[in-house]
């Protein structure tokens, strides 16, 4: 009697052998040569589960953010200074003088302080680009399409200066300043209107 003879009615089946004919086979089990479940790498991009990097449009937009929102609070401060630079002048000087003194430093100080709470907004708008939402990408492109509109009114503004002669050298620098915004502006609105912009705002934050 031959052990395992398949044509043997009689013959006895090995005992906890290997699985065979009429056997169900076991699951191969994931190991060197079968395919791995895919795993997350945080910082490495194209696995899941990483972060996604910031598009470099979006890191541009928020430098420049950053540079006009301190300029323009420097600007404020500056101008808050000239208000009690002019107080202190018109001070002990005659009722009328005075009264004007008082007056056009209080509007140096108002205006001050509103460009200093202006300064906020783009200042708070770049430090949120890194961990915020569709939210803060509109109010960046809104800020930019604002530097943008202001800018371009100053380009047309000197411009037309620059037609008088007499007064050609005196607006040369306020007409590269207001190119120079103005580039800075679109940079803004472009950086982060665009696809890879979009696509960075809609990912999963992990």
């Amino acid at each position: 009697m031959s052990f395992g003879d398949p044509n043997n009615p009689y013959a006895q089946q090995p005992q906890g052998g290997q699985p065979g004919y009429g056997y169900p086979q076991q699951a191969p089990q994931g190991g060197y040569g079968y395919p791995q479940q895919p795993q997350a790498y945080p910082g490495v991009p194209g696995y899941p589960g990483s972060p996604m990097p910031m598009p470099g449009g979006v890191k541009g937009a928020r430098v420049i953010l950053y540079i006009l929102g301190i300029l323009q609070a420097l600007a404020g401060v500056v101008v808050v200074v000239l208000g009690a630079v002019f107080a202190s002048e018109f001070t002990g000087s005659g009722s009328s003088s005075s009264d004007a003194g008082a007056a056009v430093s209080v509007v140096f100080v108002i205006v001050g302080i509103v460009l200093v709470g202006i300064s906020l907004w783009p200042i708070l708008t770049a430090a949120k680009l890194g961990k915020g939402r569709g939210g803060v990408r509109v109010s960046g492109i809104i800020y930019g399409s604002l530097q943008t509109a202001f800018a371009l009114l100053s380009v047309i503004t000197n411009a037309i200066a620059l037609s008088d002669p007499h007064m050609a050298d005196a607006v040369v620098f306020s007409m590269l300043m207001a190119v120079v915004s103005l580039g800075l502006g679109l940079w803004i609105v472009i950086g982060l209107a665009n696809s890879a912009a979009s696509a960075y705002f809609k990912r999963p934050l992990y």
